[in-house]
């Protein structure tokens, strides 16, 4: 019992033994600063500084944005990002692979080849068509509101005409001589209209432009798409004066008669007109 009483006060002594820490000027020796301390003091400050390091590290974790940066950790704000983010991948591949379908459509118009079966608009809708069940279909006021104007500005509208059967009325686009027909079996898919340089080229219906750009074959072409499936297309232009997007009316002038492109024998306008995806021969609706 002796040697453990004094092996305990042994310890007591060296952990509360005094120690003196002692700053000096290297050069002249001069004390600047000093401290008493003791192996207890020491432990003790050292365990709470670990401690004190430990609870901030937890709650800068816990309480700031600093947690998203720590590997494997996620927050349910990122979680809900991330849920977003694939919801509208979704919809955008969605809409690229319509879009890739609708611009070969394009393409082969622009090569004058006719569309097979399964690039009609119909099998492309098919795959993209929405449950109307699942959509609210009841017209709002605003709508109403806007729906009573449009009526009212089209019935003194000068360009307005009476439809056919078939649901729209086209007219000419120049004002011209028809030089080459419409011949399927040459592949010639549409009709040659010759006029003077410059001559306005006019759109014949209403329509928005979905391809209006330089090709080293026809030159300067413009496509507009219509209602019911109807394309019209106008090649070897000498200039073009809508761009894609634009939406323009029956009349409108969107290019002038020119003569570019490689396949251009001279001052004309080719025009096709194109139903579901199939060359139709323009002469059957317009009146050249």
């Amino acid at each position: 019992m002796a040697k453990k009483g004094k092996k305990r006060k042994e310890i007591r002594r060296k952990l509360l033994h005094k120690y003196r820490l002692v700053i000096l000027n290297e050069s002249t020796f001069e004390e600047k600063i000093s401290f008493k301390l003791s192996r207890l003091n020491v432990f003790v400050t050292g365990s709470l500084a670990i401690i004190g390091l430990i609870a901030l590290t937890t709650l800068l974790i816990a309480f700031t944005p600093l947690r998203e940066y720590i590997p494997g950790y996620s927050s349910t704000r990122l979680k809900r990002q991330a849920t977003e983010l694939t919801y509208k991948t979704d919809s955008l591949v969605t809409a690229l692979n319509y879009t890739n379908r609708y611009l070969e459509r394009i393409r082969m118009v622009l090569r004058g080849e006719v569309a097979s079966s399964e690039v009609r608009p119909d099998s492309i809708y098919e795959s993209f068509k929405i449950d109307p069940s699942t959509v609210d279909l009841r017209p709002i006021p605003q709508d109403s509101v806007l729906r009573a104007e449009v009526a009212l500005e089209d019935k003194y509208n000068v360009f307005q005409r009476e439809e056919t059967s078939e649901g729209i009325t086209f007219f000419s686009p120049v004002s011209g001589t028809v030089s080459d027909p419409y011949n399927a079996k040459i592949k010639h898919y549409g009709i040659d209209v010759v006029a003077a340089k410059d001559t306005p080229v006019k759109a014949v219906a209403n329509g928005t432009v979905i391809f209006a750009e330089w090709t080293a074959d026809t030159g300067y072409v413009v496509i507009l798409e219509h209602k019911d499936g109807y394309l019209s297309v106008y090649k070897h232009n000498g200039s073009l004066y809508k761009t894609q997007g634009d939406i323009v009316r029956v009349g409108e002038v969107i290019a002038s008669v020119g003569n570019t492109g490689a396949l251009t024998t001279g001052e004309h306008l080719h025009f096709e007109l194109w139903h579901e995806g199939t060359a139709v021969n323009p002469a059957n609706y317009i009146e050249f």
